[in-house]
């Protein structure tokens, strides 16, 4: 897609798998990018970075007066293990990082036209009766989902009144590249470690890096959208389905399962949580099918077939 005209982005914490894949896509549109990274990098082409630390008012706050958009990523990784420690990284990435934004944009004589804030998926319960869409779904417990609803909140508390404000509720997002998720669950497979994970009949929710992109463009011209949105591909599917796609895509005949207790052992030593693995995310994009969306890749075996072939 097309942007009408030469646009400026600010990503902040875009030095990312993700951030770098969407900084890519917009600088490619001829858009001039600035992401905020906590390490310095020199410019490239139409990307530049300035420093920031994520939680206090800097230099970097002038690159927001006049942009068309925010794009906020920042936050540190849940693929760790849930100790007191790692939990209050992962509240204050999220929550500081937001609030310091809305602080910055407050500032601004000419504030930027939309701020798209990542939040997440897993801020649903844990369903597989249903799908679940911004309308229908309810808010799950725990951990996770209260990060979800803290980070929203300082999005929705930021003071910005003359900006657009969107929580892009993400599930797994798939695409090419180093340090993605499809490069992790193929080596798996490639192992012959891809059978069923617990169960195997809870839900895994995903998207496609190109219609995430493609999301985000959609989102940026129609704007009548705010509030939460799910970025999720429409056709959810069960992990045994999930994962017998990702062997037949990998000609791996072999995929040897793993019950509950195997993977808290797993987790325990890879330094991660179960939870990523066995909550059932069966989220559907209600908002933009509604708004007129289409999917380009809207099966998981479409998906993977363009990214792994």
């Amino acid at each position: 897609m097309q942007s009408p005209s030469k646009r400026k982005i600010v990503i902040p914490g875009g030095a990312g798998y993700l951030g770098q894949a969407f900084a890519a896509h917009f600088a490619a549109q001829g858009d001039q990018v600035y992401i905020l990274s906590r390490r310095a990098q020199p410019d490239a082409g139409n990307i530049h970075y300035l420093a920031w630390d994520g939680a206090t008012l800097g230099p970097w706050a002038s690159v927001f007066d006049g942009a068309d958009a925010v794009i906020n990523m920042a936050g540190r990784t849940v693929n760790c293990r849930y100790n007191a420690r790692n939990k209050r990284q992962i509240y204050d990435s999220r929550l500081r990082s937001t609030r310091v934004i809305g602080q910055a944009i407050a500032t601004c004589a000419r504030p930027p036209r939309v701020w798209l804030n990542a939040s997440s998926a897993t801020i649903y319960r844990d369903a597989d009766d249903r799908e679940v869409d911004e309308a229908s779904g309810e808010i799950g417990s725990g951990f996770s989902v209260d990060v979800c609803q803290k980070w929203e909140f300082e999005l929705w508390n930021s003071p910005t009144p003359h900006t657009r404000k969107v929580a892009l509720r993400m599930a797994v997002v798939f695409g090419r590249g180093k340090g993605g998720p499809a490069e992790a669950f193929a080596n798996i497979v490639r192992l012959g470690l891809g059978g069923t994970q617990g169960n195997g009949r809870q839900y895994v929710s995903w998207i496609h890096m190109a219609d995430c992109i493609r999301s985000l463009e959609w989102l940026l011209a129609h704007e009548a959208l705010s509030g939460p949105v799910n970025l999720a591909a429409p056709n959810p599917l069960p992990n045994r389905e999930f994962m017998r796609t990702f062997r037949q895509m990998c000609r791996q005949p072999i995929g040897l399962p793993a019950n509950r207790l195997m993977l808290e052992v797993g987790a325990f030593f890879l330094r991660t949580e179960t939870e990523l693995l066995l909550k059932s995310r069966r989220v559907v994009p209600g908002r933009l099918r509604e708004s007129g969306f289409s999917f380009a890749y809207p099966t998981f075996a479409e998906a993977l077939h363009e990214i792994l072939h």
